[in-house]
């Protein structure tokens, strides 16, 4: 650390009787308060240098020494006693020794005194700028030093341009690092940022401001430093999960929980304002941290927004563990803030359609409307006539391995979310539908979906539990999920059979070489994917069980279905219709006992008709060909 000496004569000054004075020869006349201290000195020295006490002592008629006056008071003193003793040995021509530790208050004191060229030539302001300049601000850490003294005494030293002065210093050494760069540095993060990181928060942004105007240093360089800022003092952020420190002031310990909630918020939405545009800067993860801690700090709704869409450009890159945001609303009794899911998957949706074109051109045949097998379009997909228009710019486009790691991300973040009791199914379907249906390849993550919230709300009604699986493609599904599904009693029961006819259309087209592109016939695909929620669910159930009673009864010529196969099929479709029957009765039984009766009938019945319809060894298509016409080497579409 650099320092300089002013002054050439011994240090005279003594205490005496709780008094500071100066031994020489000639009496003292001049008394000072100074922070409840008071100095016995001279006039000359001190009159000729400070224009305040000129203007003091002519105002109050002079003050007699030895105690007999009165004495003349500096409130408010910057930098204390200790400061203004260094301005009056200066007077006195006694040795002071100026550094990086105090030459803010020295100037702040002298500033305050008058210590100007006006007063006198080669004064003690001249002479501290002149060091600062030509020493103190050349060097890191005597230029940091300063910089962060500046703190204790903002508002003259703003007024002195001595903040402004030195932020612009250790932008330009960060820039230029020859002479300031640290001999080893063992962090990730750049050589500066941990040094900076102990400054307040408007002495940090101002230096990073500086910093990225000059756009000398690469963005990632900052988005590293704004990382490092960030866990030294957000909670959420801290690394390793550990409490992070109060904000810039020693005395934050004392202050309550709104004072420190105001800092933190504030804080957060200057590192909000300092994220580089430059689309990898930071990782994702980081910025769902923030947006975290922007959620429990109540930020200012421009920072959560700025943050969703930066997620959202890089949402590929994320985790489900960062995904789940604790829900802090009063309104939603969910564990985990699904809002903010939705709103990054809603931003999403603006880079998808930057390139929906495309992907449409080269996308698979099976994403097709006319070979969904009646599957729901997602409403990301919809959206992208309306929402183009509203696309970012400077966000990149999806690809489509970009696409299907959020497919899977989203999954994975319902497959959570599915285990809340009060996950509304609204909020779940618009998640889950938010994803474009090239952005899963297979539906079993989406099964996985499906099967958790059923387990977790298993009062659903019949209609929740259709509208719920109305997301599913079965087609998608591989043959483990589809195992599972074909016993799982919590299914309705029209998607077993679509998953149990799915897996026969496999069969056959691996028995015919994987060549076939194996269908449904168009009246059972109609039959499958009708929907219904409304109050004539009974009369559609009736229809339905009359359409496949027609099924069985006879074929169209098209279908080459035999009459021996048709007479062996009337049995299962016989069981089939029994299952409706009982479904209906579990649906308009509103005694508690009579349910558990008819759940205890359901399953039996659908274990009856699982054992009958499944795929005995070595006979899979004597068996199924009374279902499917397995003679067919393809299905026009």
């Amino acid at each position: 650390m650099k320092f300089m000496k002013l002054g050439t004569r011994p240090d005279t000054f003594f205490t005496s009787d709780s008094v500071r004075s100066v031994s020489t020869e000639v009496a003292t006349d001049l008394q000072i308060l100074v922070d409840g201290c008071v100095y016995h000195l001279h006039k000359f020295p001190l009159l000729s240098k400070c224009m305040l006490l000129q203007a003091l002592c002519a105002d109050s008629g002079g003050a007699s020494g030895g105690g007999g006056g009165d004495a003349v008071e500096l409130p408010g003193f910057p930098g204390g006693a200790e400061a203004f003793e260094a301005c009056a040995k200066f007077c006195y021509g006694i040795t002071i020794t100026v550094s990086a530790r105090n030459l803010v208050p020295l100037r702040c004191a002298a500033a305050h005194l008058g210590m100007s060229e006006a007063a006198d030539r080669g004064n003690l302001a001249a002479k501290l700028d002149a060091f600062l300049a030509s020493c103190l601000l050349r060097r890191w850490k005597d230029a940091l030093g300063v910089l962060h003294s500046t703190r204790h005494y903002a508002p003259l030293c703003e007024d002195l341009g001595l903040t402004s002065r030195c932020v612009d210093a250790v932008a330009a050494l960060i820039i230029n690092p020859d002479t300031a760069l640290p001999a080893k540095s063992t962090s990730a993060s750049p050589w500066w940022a941990h040094d900076i990181a102990e400054l307040g928060v408007d002495l940090f942004w101002r230096i990073m401001v500086a910093v990225k105007a000059t756009g000398a240093v690469h963005e990632k360089t900052v988005g590293d430093a704004l990382k490092a800022y960030a866990r030294r003092w957000l909670p959420n952020v801290a690394k390793d999960g550990l409490s992070a420190d109060q904000p810039f002031d020693d005395d934050a310990g004392n202050a309550d929980v709104k004072q420190i909630t105001t800092r933190h918020r504030l804080l957060l939405e200057k590192i909000v304002s300092l994220l580089p545009a430059e689309r990898d800067a930071v990782s994702c993860g980081f910025l769902l941290k923030l947006l975290k801690a922007a959620n429990i700090l109540s930020a200012s709704a421009a920072s959560k927004a700025e943050l969703v869409r930066r997620v959202a450009w890089q949402l590929e890159e994320a985790s489900v563990g960062d995904l789940l945001i604790p829900s802090l609303s009063c309104v939603s009794e969910t564990l985990y803030d699904v809002d903010a899911v939705a709103a990054i998957l809603d931003e999403f949706a603006l880079r998808y359609a930057a390139v929906a074109p495309a992907l449409a051109l080269s996308g698979s045949p099976d994403d097709s409307p006319a070979h969904s097998g009646g599957h729901r379009r997602s409403r990301s997909a919809e959206s992208v006539s309306f929402d183009g228009t509203r696309r970012s710019l400077s966000a990149a486009p999806v690809s489509q391995n970009a696409l299907v790691r959020v497919g899977k991300l989203v999954d994975g973040f319902l497959i959570e979310v599915a285990k809340d009791p009060n996950m509304p199914l609204d909020k779940l379907l618009a998640i889950a539908e938010a994803v474009p249906d090239s952005g899963r390849p297979e539906h079993d993550g989406l099964y996985k979906v499906v099967d958790t919230y059923l387990k977790a709300h298993p009062e659903m009604s019949k209609s929740a539990r259709k509208r719920l699986c109305r997301v599913l493609n079965c087609r998608k599904l591989s043959e483990k999920a589809c195992t599972h599904a074909a016993q799982n009693e919590l299914l309705p029961l029209r998607v077993v059979v679509q998953v149990l006819f799915f897996e026969h259309a496999r069969a056959a087209a691996l028995a015919s070489g994987g060549h076939a592109a194996v269908d449904l016939p168009s009246n059972i695909r109609a039959l499958l994917s009708k929907t219904s929620g409304s109050s004539e669910d009974d009369e559609a159930d009736r229809v339905d069980e009359q359409r496949l009673r027609a099924l069985a009864a006879g074929a169209s010529p098209g279908d080459d279905w035999s009459v021996e196969g048709l007479r062996r099929a009337a049995s299962k479709i016989a069981t089939l219709r029994m299952k409706l029957a009982e479904e209906d009765e579990q649906d308009h039984d509103a005694d508690e006992f009579a349910r558990k009766q008819q759940a205890g009938l359901a399953r039996s019945a659908s274990l009856r008709f699982r054992a009958f319809c499944a795929i005995p060894a070595g006979k899979p298509k004597r068996v199924f060909s009374k279902l499917w016409p397995l003679g067919r080497s393809g299905v026009s579409h």
